[in-house]
């Protein structure tokens, strides 16, 4: 960071601390450390003043009754965790994923800023922003570039003023990441001003290049790309590592590419772990059941790598790639007091956690939670229509084929759209896209969602506009109207009933419930989807990847069926 975090009279009680004329808050003895930059254990005490270590040694301060004093014998303490390439909207908020992140030691997040941007208006998101700075949780942003779809009104939305703004708080750190990267090969200058405006305020840009070839990679460096976390083999981080990119290795719901290319790592001895990360990017809430960061940690302890290396992919490098070292990921003088406690190194769950001064998790227990964060900013997700018989008219001579969780391809339709209901004997099902406000709608069929489900919506999409899918289109408006009069959700309706439901007040988009509450919704549904032929790995990034025109080869946007290679709408959305 680039600008002052402490007040002079702050610095100066800090240094009369160092002088023995005053105490420290906590003092922690007996420490073993792992100290970032000499990638070895180190024996010692450490003083802290509020939220900085102010001296970590053998030396002893003054110590005083206002003096906390944390024996860390037997212990192993490391800087606390850093996910550096986050989504804090996967039906989470930032505020609740954070809460349950820290007591797993994951302490920093470097966030996508994508729905803050397309949900409000700049002032709004930034005092949301400085909301979330205040808790003992480090918070710092990305700046988008591209809106991932197609939108209406993306023109009037991304603007220099607009993005210029981002780019100039001081907690934006990232530019990207670039699904938006064809337009700078095709000469797109505004975006390319905005990467050098970015890269003037000392941001790094992220890629989002998968399968991308050497010279692409080449010509992407050129133009400001600094690193990129679509390496699917070890030949792609390779590949990375030629051109000088820092590589993040993604283990997420939709990617579990990590434990593989660590074998391939080791197996090629590769000397390369100064310049990996490591992120779960994005993963939806059933997938962090089992960790965050430290389940990334746990997955290279058991692919072989050393426990320094693995514990400095998850803190260090990130702090020293992203200009953070001087606050985030080493244990040493003038660094913010965030430190996870370990019972050994071969287990990353720490015993305690102690984030910004302020202890979260004390000997295995949860001694304090994140506040809540107040989203009375965002839009609500209020619906003041109807649904008619007429916007359940399926016309379109194609629909959209799901080959995969994130390639949808055309398909010539042949079943009859005009009745109510279709057979359950083949995976064609109604789809509809309808626009939040009720201006305008896209309406097709979708092959290989599901063969049984009858009716289905959700109004957590890629623009915040609702999803209806189902073979019934009696089953798809009562779960249109069961949204209505949850202010926003996702829902399953058959024969009448409601199978099952999550509920979505902020916005429409995001659960205001605790991850562990959310995490049994969302294995609920995942659950009541499979039973009606939902097949693939992740139902929650499907919702997304329908409208994400950075996937090939057909998406349903705001702007209509998009042919995402020819770059343009085949059917345009209809007036409602």
């Amino acid at each position: 960071m680039h600008y002052p975090i402490w007040k002079i009279e702050h610095i100066r009680h800090q240094i009369e601390v160092v002088n023995g004329t005053k105490a420290p808050d906590i003092l922690i003895t007996n420490a073993t450390y792992l100290h970032s930059h000499l990638k070895k254990w180190i024996i010692g005490n450490i003083w802290i003043v509020k939220d900085r270590i102010v001296y970590s040694g053998t030396d002893m301060p003054l110590i005083t009754n206002q003096t906390e004093v944390y024996d860390a014998a037997g212990q192993k303490i490391v800087p606390g965790y850093i996910e550096p390439h986050v989504h804090p909207f996967q039906l989470y908020n930032p505020q609740t994923f954070a809460d349950f992140a820290a007591q797993l030691g994951t302490t920093a997040f470097i966030s996508d800023n994508l729905i803050l941007f397309l949900m409000l208006e700049n002032k709004k998101a930034f005092s949301i922003m400085d909301e979330l700075k205040k808790l003992p949780f480090s918070f710092y942003w990305w700046s988008r570039f591209d809106s991932q779809t197609e939108l209406e009104n993306e023109e009037q939305l991304f603007t220099s003023k607009t993005v210029g703004e981002w780019i100039n708080r001081p907690d934006v750190i990232m530019g990207g990441e670039l699904t938006g990267w064809p337009r700078l090969l095709s000469g797109d200058d505004q975006m390319l001003y905005w990467l050098q405006q970015a890269k003037t305020n000392g941001m790094k840009i992220e890629g989002h290049f998968p399968g991308a070839s050497e010279k692409t990679l080449a010509r992407m460096r050129l133009l400001g790309a600094d690193g990129d976390h679509e390496s699917m083999t070890i030949e792609e981080v390779e590949r990375r590592i030629l051109h000088g990119y820092a590589v993040t290795l993604r283990h997420s719901s939709i990617r579990p590419d990590l434990p593989n290319l660590l074998k391939d790592i080791l197996e090629k001895d590769l000397h390369i772990f100064d310049h990996l990360m490591m992120t779960t990017d994005g993963s939806t809430p059933s997938f962090h059941t089992d960790g965050v960061m430290d389940k990334c940690i746990q997955v290279a302890l058991d692919a072989g790598v050393d426990p320094i290396d693995a514990y400095l992919m998850a803190s260090f490098n990130v702090a020293k790639y992203y200009n953070l070292s001087n606050l985030h990921g080493v244990i040493a003088s003038g660094r913010f007091a965030t430190l996870n406690f370990l019972e050994d190194e071969q287990n990353p769950v720490p015993i305690s956690v102690l984030s910004k001064g302020v202890w979260l998790r004390k000997n295995s227990e949860k001694v304090r939670a994140l506040d809540p964060v107040n989203w009375s900013g965002m839009p609500p997700f209020k619906l003041d229509f109807d649904l008619t018989d007429s916007d359940f008219q399926f016309s379109m001579p194609f629909g959209i084929e799901m080959v995969n969780d994130v390639i949808t391809k055309p398909y010539s339709v042949s079943v009859d759209t005009t009745d109510n209901e279709l057979s359950t004997n083949h995976d064609e099902s109604f789809l509809l896209l309808i626009d939040r406000n009720g201006k305008w709608k896209v309406s097709t069929l979708i092959k290989g969602f599901a063969n049984k489900l009858m009716g289905f919506a959700s109004s957590y999409s890629n623009t915040g506009d609702i999803l209806l899918v189902g073979k019934n289109k009696e089953s798809m408006l009562q779960a249109f109207n069961e949204i209505k009069k949850m202010n926003g959700g996702i829902v399953i309706v058959e024969n009448e009933q409601v199978v099952c439901s999550i509920s979505l007040p902020i916005g429409g988009g995001l659960s205001d419930k605790p991850m562990e509450a959310l995490i049994e919704e969302e294995v609920e549904l995942k659950k009541e989807l499979a039973a009606r032929g939902f097949k693939h790995g992740d139902a929650i990034y499907t919702l997304l990847f329908l409208q994400s025109t950075h996937l090939p080869y057909v998406r349903i946007t705001q702007k209509g069926i998009f042919d995402v290679m020819k770059k343009k709408v085949l059917f345009p959305a209809v007036m409602r």
